[in-house]
């Protein structure tokens, strides 16, 4: 691939990535509007209310009789919670109620579903936009392509989601907070510092080895093989992951609360992949290996 083609391309990336971004992150926080955040405040109270009448039993007993005297008002409240409400906001209140009680099993099932998602479109996207045949240089005939769905490799990447990637990056956004916490920081410096950290300090790198790393153990290369594969490729992912990620965590970070940012990373993924697959089908891979 020429050049001024490569630069063309990546010149489109940081404003789909922060397209991407900003659609997840308007209806994350459209369907986790302060309501929601309340009624989730309301359930934790409750549970821990709950938990001190049992080891205390005493100073709550006057309190039950006045919960006794109003059976009305606590089905009304407890409805919300317990996700029977119908519609999109029945299945964000249940989701939001899972992800309070069981954030990292929550995650984890979320991450191996979009992972899952985002390598369908890697398989699909390219063979939308392949030729339909292949031409014959020696006969002039042309062949049909026929397009083969690898399952294998879409059930990798929904394990790759499900036990490595969602867990770790459940630490991940959790331990930014904690340094953003911790140093004492206010507005607009939290957004720009866990950017600086994410993307150039640590997490980039490290998330990006492992994937290739996971990866090439899953297809059963050996480590010398692994750590050619990782040598070769991390740079131009690092690359392609800062002209598209920084805009998309910037919007996430500034917008997003810290327990949807990790949902925003796998949502916007999917349209990163997609762009990915349909940029650089096989086809173009092997005309660039031609040509090298």
């Amino acid at each position: 691939m020429a050049f001024h083609q490569t630069c063309r391309r990546l010149a489109f990336v940081p404003a789909g990535g922060a397209a991407a971004a900003a659609t997840t992150s308007f209806l994350i926080r459209r369907y986790t509007s302060s309501t929601t955040n309340q009624k989730i405040n309301h359930a934790a109270t409750q549970r821990l209310t709950e938990i001190a009448r049992r080891q205390n039993p005493k100073p709550y007993a006057s309190h039950r009789s006045l919960s006794s005297s109003c059976p009305k008002e606590v089905p009304k409240e407890a409805g919300g919670a317990s996700g029977t409400v119908e519609g999109s906001n029945g299945f964000v209140q249940w989701y939001e109620a899972h992800l309070h009680s069981r954030p990292v099993t929550t995650k984890a099932i979320t991450g191996s579903i979009l992972w899952g998602l985002g390598d369908t479109a890697a398989q699909v996207v390219p063979a939308c936009f392949a030729k339909d045949g292949v031409d014959d240089p020696t006969t002039g005939a042309t062949t049909e392509k026929e397009f083969a769905y690898d399952f294998p490799r879409t059930a990798k990447a929904v394990f790759y989601g499900f036990a490595i990637h969602a867990p770790l990056s459940h630490v991940h956004f959790n331990f930014l907070e904690w340094m953003t916490v911790r140093a004492g920081l206010q507005g607009l410096t939290i957004t720009v510092f866990k950017t600086v950290m994410e993307q150039f300090v640590y997490w980039s790198w490290f998330s990006n080895c492992l994937y290739h790393g996971a990866m090439g153990m899953m297809n059963g290369m050996n480590m010398t093989q692994i750590y050619d594969r990782i040598a070769d490729v991390l740079m131009p992912t690092q690359y392609a992951q800062w002209s598209f990620w920084i805009p998309v965590q910037l919007l996430n970070f500034q917008f997003v609360p810290v327990r949807h940012q990790l949902n925003v990373v796998l949502l916007t993924s999917v349209v990163w992949t997609a762009l990915l697959s349909a940029w650089y089908p096989p086809e173009e891979k092997k005309e660039e290996d031609e040509e090298k």
